[in-house]
């Protein structure tokens, strides 16, 4: 039995989009070119039909969330992958960003790390993360993570009304 997400950052549109035959929109917010190349490899791989839109720091992302500049016009994404090593602004300030907003608060987050901080953990759960994940230097392990993580997003999780 694969264990449900209860946690109040998932959002209502996202059910809407589990319960449409339609696909789920993640931003990937990714500094490292290998890093968002095998994300995008592994969903392409895994026929995964979720949108996934990349920006490459804090400052970018906080743009697209907020749909203003260049990013004006997007639809919000129905999951953030925040790396918590961004430039510009980093993960824990674009975190802090989206939960002090009402309208970002309720897109749900998944901080991923290339190091297991418990300390970053902390900050990260406090600041309204739905989820720590900490990107693994094995490419066989990678790929098993990307998989996992679009299967919870898209076909297991269904989020509390």
């Amino acid at each position: 039995m694969v264990p449900k997400l209860h946690h109040p950052q998932v959002h209502a549109r996202a059910k809407r989009h589990l319960d449409e035959p339609h696909a789920l929109s993640f931003l990937l917010a990714e500094h490292d070119d290998e890093h968002a190349t095998g994300m995008r490899l592994m969903m392409k791989e895994y026929r995964v039909a979720n949108d996934l839109h990349r920006v490459r720091d804090g400052q970018e992302c906080m743009a697209y969330l907020r749909r203003s500049g260049a990013f004006a016009g997007v639809t919000r994404p129905d999951v953030v992958l925040l790396d918590l090593w961004l430039p510009v602004l980093d993960g824990q300030q674009v975190l802090l960003a989206m939960h002090a907003d009402p309208v970002l608060r309720s897109i749900p987050v998944v901080v991923m790390s290339t190091f297991d901080d418990p300390v970053q953990r902390s900050k990260a759960k406090a600041a309204g993360a739905a989820g720590f994940l900490v990107k693994p230097v094995d490419f066989g392990r990678f790929t098993s993570m990307v998989r996992e993580m679009n299967l919870f997003w898209s076909v297991w999780n269904h989020p509390p009304e």
